[in-house]
């Protein structure tokens, strides 16, 4: 397992990776206010363009037998805050990472964004905190005949998909941020 820090000292520590959003009308309901599942859109954009940043494509990765290995969320474990508001600019956050064998556990939190804050500050900001689980797995296709017939026509078949181990290549980037967070601190 490896991970950046204990759960206690999170908020006051650099994260390893964030980015800022803006918040629009089809993030909210009606009365301005984020809906509360679009605390989980802000956090899986922040992943995927965390992934980008570090040279990954996306959660979609394929194997050198060609079999395609992606990323689902097993768990969801929110805290919302505060309120996020219509037009406000908020700061998405991978403050932590653990890697597991089949699994990575994300911790992840939004800030409201403050010019001139520093991480001592975040405290103060945060509007929500989130644990998000995501397994990673391999689609099990297989071609069945659509009928009995001894016809050419085949359709997909998608069977259970089945846990695999986090690819090295992916496991090598999130410890190499690891790494380089924990040095500049």
């Amino acid at each position: 397992m490896t991970t950046t820090n204990s759960k206690n000292s999170t908020a006051a520590l650099t994260p390893l990776f964030a980015k800022d959003y803006n918040v629009y009308i089809n993030h909210t309901d009606a009365g301005g206010i984020v809906y509360h599942a679009n605390h989980l859109v802000f956090f899986e954009n922040c992943r995927r363009d965390w992934f980008g940043q570090l040279g990954l494509n996306g959660y979609f990765l394929q194997t050198d037998n060609g079999d395609i290995q992606h990323f689902v969320v097993s768990q969801a474990d929110l805290q919302y805050k505060r309120a996020i508001l219509l037009d406000e600019v908020i700061s998405v956050r991978v403050d932590k990472v653990e890697l597991k064998p089949a699994s990575m556990i994300f911790y992840q939190s939004i800030h409201r964004h403050m010019v001139g804050s520093t991480a001592t500050d975040s405290s103060n900001s945060l509007l929500s905190s989130g644990k998000i689980v995501i397994a990673c797995v391999q689609n099990q296709v297989q071609a069945e005949p659509i009928s009995n017939d001894k016809s050419d026509a085949t359709v997909a078949n998608n069977a259970p998909m089945r846990p695999i181990r986090v690819p090295q290549k992916l496991r090598s980037a999130i410890e190499q941020a690891i790494s380089e967070q924990m040095g500049s601190q």
